[in-house]
């Protein structure tokens, strides 16, 4: 099954749709698996050869699962760079992915949910992401994709290591579970440092918004595990859903805290950021990023009412640069994109109000 990128530009992924349980804190569950496949080496050591004959023997078992076949395969080195970053901005594939070279490729299903990306750090990395904080049904899906997966393929497995992966990190299970908050009342207040001291203790770790490596843009921060070795994937899976409720409870806290004692200065803080989005005539990706976070927690907190949730997610994606080109529908430069993304916030924002008036 092919897919249109044009399609899906405009059109709300899995993880902005602002659903699911605690979906005002948690944007989204995922879980990750990473699988070799036994007779090819690792990708570090592939030749070109052996990079396309790996995308091919996914591929056709691929086509073998009936309850795969609806998933859109793409060739990502066949994609331009605004596609492939297209991509990374919805969370498909990641930036690894994006960067790497050679023959790869990934597999979605039609609601974003699943992605299969083949020949990025390992042949196989399979992920399944759900909207708010939802990881049981997460591992149902992806243990049930990766059993029939496994039906056809051979993995590379130890009997006592368990699943080989290219990076040692990974070995064991193969499995990052990763839960993404958006935590600013609790980085307005200075109490983050402390909380991540504490998962990191629990060997936690603590994120930016694309993984690995990416800043904390926008007070999200994506949780999850460090060790995949010597654990099965049920305990990994409910060491990080134990956990995140505690900092949701944190956050909700910190946000009475300051409804209760600075409740004029947080309205101002976050009026005057809706108001900085709704008039810029140009702005950067990332101040949009803490802008949007404002205005986020401000309809949370019922203090914006002609915007969802889910408006929020959608503009943090539609945002971002290759996003905007898309919906541009043309290649743009720094200053042509941060112009293009002031005229997007004003005319969203303003059809939002608009619609709230009517709807009055």
């Amino acid at each position: 099954m092919n897919v249109d990128l044009n399609e899906l530009t405009g059109r709300a992924g899995e993880w902005m749709k602002g659903a699911g349980p605690q979906s005002d804190i948690v944007i989204s569950s995922r879980i990750r698996l990473a699988r070799n496949i036994a007779e090819f080496p690792f990708i570090r050591r592939c030749t070109t050869p052996d990079r396309a004959a790996i995308d091919k023997a996914v591929r056709d078992r691929l086509a073998e699962v009936p309850q795969l076949t609806d998933l859109a395969y793409m060739r990502v080195d066949e994609l331009s760079d605004v596609d492939r970053h297209f991509l990374a901005e919805r969370q498909l594939i990641s930036r690894e992915l994006v960067e790497a070279e050679g023959a790869r490729s990934v597999a979605i299903d039609p609601n974003e949910r699943l992605s299969l990306m083949i020949n990025e750090e390992d042949h196989l990395r399979i992920q399944v992401m759900k909207s708010g904080f939802d990881l049981v049904a997460a591992w149902e899906q992806i243990n049930e994709v990766d059993d029939l997966l496994e039906s056809k393929l051979t993995y590379a497995f130890h009997d006592k290591l368990g699943y080989l992966t290219a990076c040692p990190t990974n070995v064991g299970t193969g499995m990052r579970v990763s839960v993404m908050l958006h935590l600013p009342a609790l980085v307005i207040t200075q109490q983050i440092e402390k909380v991540f001291r504490s998962l990191q203790k629990i060997n936690l770790a603590v994120r930016g918004l694309y993984g690995e490596g990416s800043q904390a843009m926008g007070d999200f921060y994506q949780i999850s595990n460090q060790i995949t070795l010597g654990r099965s994937e049920i305990e990994l899976r409910d060491q990080v859903h134990d956990v995140v409720p505690m900092i949701i409870d944190y956050e909700r806290r910190a946000r009475d805290f300051l409804l209760k004692q600075n409740q004029q200065d947080l309205h101002d803080k976050i009026s005057r950021a809706y108001g900085i989005l709704r008039t810029a005539q140009t702005i950067s990706s990332e101040e949009t990023m803490h802008l949007l976070s404002s205005v986020r927690m401000g309809v949370n907190l019922g203090l914006i009412d002609d915007l969802l949730i889910a408006d929020i997610n959608k503009l943090f994606v539609d945002t971002q640069p290759a996003h905007l080109q898309k919906l541009r529908g043309g290649p743009l430069d720094t200053a042509g994109r941060n112009s293009e993304r002031a005229l997007y916030l004003r005319r969203y924002l303003s059809q939002k109000e608009k619609d709230g008036a009517d709807q009055n």
